[in-house]
Order: C-alpha cells, then sequence, then structure tokens
C-alpha cells in the first residue's frame, strides 16, 4: 500500500482492440502510421511488443496479458469488465465474452467497478464520451445494450455526457474531433476541434474530476475492417490529439493511462481478435509511474492500481 500526500488524478485514455504486436508493416498499422508524438515519447521506439518494457523520461511501457488464464480469444466484455473491477471475469464466469455483457458480465459490472468504488468514495470519476439523443433512445426502447464501460458508469450513478455537454465544451466525440457527429449523424452544427485541440481539452476536462475516462472504440472497428490506411488515420489522429495532451498535462499532478481490452488493430491479417499482450501506457512523473507500474502484469492489475493512486488503497 502506498499513499499520496497530494491529491492525484489520473485520466484513463482506452484504445478498444489495440495489442503489442509485431514490428511488420504489412500488418500492423503501429510501425506504418505517422506517430511522431508516441515515438518521441517512448524514446525513439514504436508501441510493438520488442518495446515493452521501456522507461523514458516521461513514460512507462508495459505489457499486459489479457487472456487471463482462460481459453480463447479475449473478448471485448470480458476484458473491459476485468479492466474496470480488478477481478478474472473469463475465469471467473469460465468464458471470454463479447461484445456487449452477458448477464454474468454485467452483474459483475454492476456491483464493485471502478467508477462505482470512486463514487462511494467522494472522488469525482467521469467518462467524457458524449453521447448523442439517438443512443439513449436506442437504450430506452431495449434496441441497444450498454456496452461495459457506459454500463459500469451508469450502474454507479454517474450520468452519461450528451448531445448538450459536447456543444458547451464539457465532453468529447467518439473520434475526438466532433467531425463524426456532423458527418455520420448529420449533426452539422456540432462544435469542431482539431486534433489537437481535443487533446488540450481532454487535459482541461481532467482537472475537474480525480478519476477520467475516455473510450476510443474506433480502433477496434477498424481492426475488424481490416482496413490498413483507415487504421494508419485513426493512429495518426490519436498521435496528435496525444500531443495536445501531453502540451497540457501537468506531470507532477497525476497521470495518464492508455491501454486496452483485447488486441486486433496491431495484426491486419486477420478481422479477428488476438492473443497478443494489450499495452499499459503509463505518463506522469517517474516516481507516481514506479508505483502505478508495480505488479502490473494483466488486465486484472489496473483497477487496484488506480484505486492505490486515487484512495490509497487496493481494495474494490
Amino acid at each position: 500500500m502506498w499513499y499520496t500526500l497530494d491529491p492525484m488524478r489520473l485520466l484513463f485514455i482506452f484504445l478498444d482492440g489495440v495489442g503489442l504486436g509485431a514490428d511488420d508493416p504489412s500488418i500492423n498499422p503501429l510501425v506504418s502510421a505517422s506517430m511522431p508524438n508516441l515515438v518521441n515519447l517512448l524514446a525513439g521506439q514504436r508501441m510493438l511488443a520488442n518495446a515493452a518494457p521501456l522507461e523514458t523520461p516521461r513514460a512507462t511501457l508495459v505489457g499486459l496479458d489479457a487472456c487471463l488464464g482462460v481459453e480463447g480469444v479475449p473478448q471485448s466484455a470480458t476484458g473491459q469488465a476485468a479492466l474496470l473491477t480488478g477481478r478474472n471475469v473469463p475465469a471467473e464466469i469460465g468464458y471470454h465474452y463479447g461484445p456487449k455483457p452477458d448477464l454474468p458480465v454485467a452483474d459483475i459490472l454492476q456491483n464493485g467497478n471502478l467508477f462505482r468504488h470512486l463514487a462511494q468514495a467522494g472522488r469525482g470519476a467521469v467518462l467524457l464520451n458524449a453521447y448523442p439523443p439517438s443512443y439513449f433512445a436506442a437504450v430506452e426502447s431495449g434496441r441497444r445494450l450498454y456496452s461495459a464501460i457506459p454500463l459500469a458508469v451508469a450502474s454507479a450513478g454517474i450520468p452519461l455526457k450528451t448531445a448538450a455537454d459536447l456543444y458547451a465544451g464539457q465532453a468529447l466525440s467518439a473520434d475526438f474531433t466532433g467531425w463524426g457527429w456532423r458527418e455520420r449523424l448529420k449533426r452539422l452544427d456540432t462544435p469542431v476541434l482539431t486534433s489537437v485541440e481535443a487533446g488540450g481539452r481532454l487535459a482541461t476536462l481532467a482537472t475537474a474530476y480525480d478519476f477520467s475516462f475516455f473510450e476510443y472504440w474506433l480502433s477496434d472497428y477498424a481492426g475488424h475492417y481490416q482496413d490498413m490506411v483507415g487504421a494508419c488515420n485513426l493512429l495518426t489522429t490519436f498521435d496528435q490529439v496525444l500531443g495536445g495532451l501531453l502540451a497540457a498535462w501537468d506531470d507532477d499532478a497525476g497521470l495518464i493511462l492508455v491501454t486496452s481490452d483485447h488486441g486486433n488493430l496491431e495484426d491486419l491479417s486477420t478481422r479477428g481478435h488476438t492473443t497478443n499482450p494489450v499495452p499499459a501506457l503509463v505518463i506522469g512523473a517517474s516516481e507516481l509511474r514506479r508505483r502505478f507500474t508495480a505488479g502490473l502484469h494483466d488486465l486484472t492489475g489496473i483497477a487496484p492500481a488506480i484505486a492505490r493512486l486515487l484512495l490509497g488503497s487496493a481494495g474494490l
């Protein structure tokens, strides 16, 4: 157990379906994409299997086992539930499952996730993704189920961000910039940010909370589509967001965590998920990083590490 003298904050950027893959530009867009901010952060390295573990002046990169000792290929619902609860959810229910939680996974999520734990401790926690009116209507009608992350947030009594929050600058769209709302949802009055501005917005919004979470699910879709050009474009956007975030982030005030639930995007030779480890990229002051990453080796270590940072206790 370890304690911090001053209040800490953590920004959790969840990259859906991104593993640590091979140094092969023919299948891995993390080799090919223009990502100067990430490469600079990693002292010239790419976010690949052969780079981890890695320690640089501002970042630590370790690989996390996403299989958790359960036969089969990791899936979204059980992987995300493991990240948010610290429990080996696939082992408890006996299988990997996804994309949306089934009843056993939903029961685990609703009774002990990180958002609920922090809220009960009086800490500010938020999901920074904005959801359009059509999303809430579909959930209310039963035509759509919550995925694991919004289910955890809603079950903790934390309101999901809405279009009004996005327009007021208090949330971000799933693509960071707002263009997706204009192009796909036809909401032509949606405010649009540059990728660098979106990174700065993330940093600004995170200062109001102890724990902030952003879900970038487009990365998993690009992996399923096996779209190298689209995947590289997504990663370049993320890298520009990262650049804006790093320029605005105070390393002494807390950590940025970038991680995932399972592999996919790093191997476009297959449409499915992979069994590759996933990255845990931790950014911030060196001593905070050292304590946070100590003992991290699989998805179940993330929630306890966050609880130690923010509450001084690993219990959930």
